[in-house]
């Protein structure tokens, strides 16, 4: 289990994926003129335009937004030298600029980073997280956070985010006009083809949960690359699977729950219980230490 092989099959996956995604607009596109003609051409920019505006804002202010929702606050070096010993050691070997660093009010323990790019990357962690870990551990988590900066997963996630909006808003439009009779086709299209206008129908209903599956599969490539990332970061996968198995058997939730940042916590607050792997953010943490512990068993992978 080689870290290099891992954060190369991810990488591809992750483009795999987008690419999907891509193709999924085209053939919303293409549903839409195949059962609207011109009428339907007219609603892919005005939507496309919706979801750029919507995300790409939240992306340029994604750390403001990200410290508001979850309630984390900055501190300074001297609140916690320790910690900031750590991230530096991190961030040295990771060849990025130190973070800034947010504390979060909550028991349960958990971390996240945010930031549009490396110059305004956070890292946050809970009082929660900061009480149960032990140095490596914390090593391991900042490595994994760090990760995420390093491998612009922001960007890759507004992406995403921007291309499921799009379907999503795209889709709604459509499927209203079709129940309210509005954007009739012209006469010269009733002939087409009946089963190419039941296929278009189909494609319209079901493209947004399409959409949101690749989402969520993209997120979670994105996870294992950053515990990939991490252990390149660090050459330890001890520590980060320690600190993975300290949030496993640890059955507290942050207090702050919503689906518009649960993925970037370390552990995602809304995945578990009835949540399907498929809409999952991350993977599931065993699989995530079964894999580092294949790692820490071949030193010379690492």
């Amino acid at each position: 289990m080689n870290f290099r092989k891992l954060q190369a099959a991810n990488r591809r996956k992750t483009i795999e994926l987008l690419f999907g995604m891509g193709l999924l607009v085209g053939v919303v596109v293409y549903a839409a003129l195949t059962y609207f003609g011109k009428t339907g051409a007219g609603v892919v920019p005005f939507a496309v335009g919706i979801a750029l505006i919507s995300v790409w804002g939240s992306y340029w202010a994604s750390d403001t937004i990200v410290l508001t929702m979850t309630g984390a606050k900055e501190i300074q070096e001297s609140d916690n030298p320790k910690l900031f010993n750590i991230i530096q050691e991190v961030a040295i070997a990771s060849g990025l600029k130190m973070p800034k660093v947010a504390i979060v009010e909550d028991s349960a323990p958990n971390a996240f980073a945010t930031g549009r790019n490396p110059d305004k990357a956070l890292i946050a962690f809970t009082t929660g997280i900061l009480e149960v870990m032990d140095r490596e551990e914390l090593q391991g988590v900042i490595a994994h956070e760090l990760s995420h900066v390093a491998n612009r997963d922001t960007l890759v996630s507004a992406v995403a985010a921007t291309t499921a909006g799009a379907i999503a808003i795209l889709s709604d439009f459509l499927t209203r006009m079709m129940w309210f009779g509005g954007g009739r086709r012209d006469d010269r299209d009733n002939n087409q083809n009946p089963l190419a206008l039941i296929f278009s129908l189909v494609i319209l209903i079901l493209a947004p949960l399409a959409a949101v599956l690749l989402r969520s599969a993209i997120s979670r490539r994105r996870e294992a690359l950053a515990d990939a990332t991490a252990v390149a970061f660090t050459r330890n996968p001890t520590g980060l699977r320690r600190a993975l198995e300290v949030l496993a058997a640890d059955s507290t939730v942050v207090q702050q729950r919503s689906t518009a940042v649960a993925h970037i916590w370390i552990e995602s607050p809304l995945d578990g219980n009835s949540v399907s792997k498929l809409f999952s953010t991350h993977p599931p943490i065993q699989e995530r230490i079964a894999t580092l512990r294949l790692m820490e068993a071949n030193p010379e992978s690492y």
